[in-house]
């Protein structure tokens, strides 16, 4: 578990992956993956998540690192763990979520947002706590200003994250960031034009590390 979370802080980045099939889904985490991205986020949104979990399973194996999304059953958390998710998140708040996931040794990431729903979270085992929807309540001030009375909590803001705004989560102490259609961008797929998402995974990357870098 312990090189899990070193991944994800290492990496910094978090995306989460909506599609509306496996196909779509299996060519969004391989323009991902060219842009340097090993780390994935499969949300329960997308049909047939768990099938779409066991493929890049198959394909990747170690090389790629799963994690599943919008997960709010312990069933669920159970379900996406044998598909070969390592990590968990949530959009919100599930105890028996936390519980299900660190009893079977992976890693946690409910979401929460209030000061209360953060602490409450970490308190109950939450390995790092999303911050969603982080944006609407004023962005990288608001995490700053939850991690002044908790320094010690590791926060994953998502919702509202992009290529402007990620510098300023990072120096607010993002130790990630969970970040959506900006980069795992469906329509290119679409489009026939896979290498847009494979640049802007590499635009974050770099962002990711000159911000971290100028803070040291």
């Amino acid at each position: 578990m312990s090189e899990v979370k070193q991944q994800i802080e290492s990496l910094g980045l978090l995306p989460v992956l909506r599609a509306d099939s496996v196909k779509q889904a299996l060519a969004l985490v391989e323009a991902l993956y060219a842009g340097g991205i090993y780390i994935i986020e499969v949300t329960m949104t997308v049909p047939g998540a768990i099938d779409v979990l066991k493929q890049l399973k198959a394909n990747y194996g170690s090389k790629l690192l799963l994690g599943s999304g919008t997960v709010t059953t312990a069933a669920q958390a159970q379900a996406t763990i044998e598909a070969g998710a390592e990590f968990v998140l949530s959009p919100s708040l599930h105890l028996d979520v936390i519980a299900k996931t660190k009893k079977l040794g992976k890693v946690s990431v409910p979401g929460a947002l209030t000061p209360t729903e953060v602490i409450t979270a970490w308190n109950a085992g939450a390995d790092y706590v999303k911050v969603f929807p982080c944006s609407a309540v004023g962005g990288a001030p608001y995490l700053k200003g939850l991690r002044a009375p908790f320094p010690f909590l590791k926060l994953i803001p998502t919702g509202g994250v992009n290529q402007k705004t990620a510098p300023d989560f990072i120096k607010a102490g993002a130790k990630a960031l969970g970040v959506g259609a900006d980069l795992v961008n469906p329509q290119a797929i679409i489009d026939g034009k896979p290498e847009i998402i494979t640049a802007n995974a590499k635009a974050y990357l770099e962002i990711i590390k000159a911000t971290r870098a100028a803070a040291l």
